[in-house]
């Protein structure tokens, strides 16, 4: 739909298959022996870049982690609850269309929900939803406050007083106090959900690839051969190749590319001169077989 953006939320198969496993703390080589399938194949079911699995492994694995086939196959994203009634989750309309949508990331969702103070998040928010402290929160405040003026009445100590600035402070914002708590309960979750998608391959890297770049850069800018093959240290190394690695036949693919840059054209004359052949890297390339 034009104008509005999906959000990929579904586990691959090769995902589901090794987060089950992972669940279960088992090794390829247990797996293996319980299910009766090779460690190889197990291997390869997980790997991001086969697709490939046999039916025969799909139900077996299915049976094995107590999983329906369509929930391996993608066809559902409920493991154990394919057939669960709507009206027994007790969602409004608008919430069904909402996880319906694609707009939100229901896998996100789930985690938020099922981690361990979930349940505290939403009860301090019903608590200030329902106005459930207000009353303890501003008979406290009235004490506070009379205590205040009572003290200011025979004593008179002025505003800036330790003990009258005190009984002020401690007096609490109902609305504050519930930020406070409810930024906390939400902070807890948030950094342990991070913590555990830190090796997810869909997870940024902590540290930027730009060093490593700068780095090659700066060998490139002082390397001491010809003008040619400067600029194509520097061209490749823009782009996070390292030059030192190109095969004979590469480098002279890659030379005679460059050289359809007006970048790399000689200021002087070359018409009619025989240019040398340019020896690539320190002079011992061999050709790849």
């Amino acid at each position: 739909m034009k104008g509005r953006v999906v959000v990929n939320t579904k586990l691959t198969t090769q995902e589901k298959l090794k987060d089950l496993r992972v669940e279960r703390h088992l090794t390829l080589e247990q797996l293996a022996q319980e299910s009766g399938i090779s460690k190889s194949a197990l291997g390869k079911y997980e790997s991001d870049d086969f697709k490939d699995i046999s039916p025969f492994s799909i139900v077996t694995l299915a049976k094995f982690y107590g999983v329906s086939t369509d929930y391996l196959l993608g066809l559902t994203e409920t493991k154990n609850h394919p057939n669960t009634d709507l009206h027994d989750l007790h969602l409004s309309d608008e919430m069904i269309d909402l996880l319906k949508s694609g707009k939100l990331n229901n896998r996100l969702l789930s985690e938020i929900a099922l981690h361990k103070d979930f349940q505290r998040f939403l009860v301090d928010i019903e608590i200030f939803v329902d106005r459930i402290a207000d009353m303890r929160i501003n008979d406290m405040n009235a004490i506070l406050e009379a205590s205040r003026r009572q003290v200011m009445e025979k004593h008179n100590p002025g505003e800036n007083d330790l003990y009258m600035r005190t009984l002020e402070l401690a007096q609490v914002s109902e609305e504050n106090y519930f930020a406070h708590v409810v930024h906390k309960d939400i902070d807890g979750i948030m950094q342990d959900i991070r913590k555990s998608h830190k090796t997810d391959s869909t997870t940024a890297d902590t540290e930027s690839p730009v060093k490593e770049i700068q780095k090659q850069m700066e060998t490139a800018m002082h390397y001491k051969g010809t003008e040619e093959e400067k600029k194509a240290r520097l061209f490749l190394s823009t782009l996070g190749i390292d030059y030192d690695k190109l095969s004979q036949e590469e480098f002279v693919a890659l030379i005679g590319i460059l050289k359809k840059s007006a970048h790399m054209k000689s200021p002087n004359n070359m018409r009619g001169k025989v240019v040398p052949y340019q020896v690539h890297g320190k002079g011992n390339r061999k050709k790849h077989k």
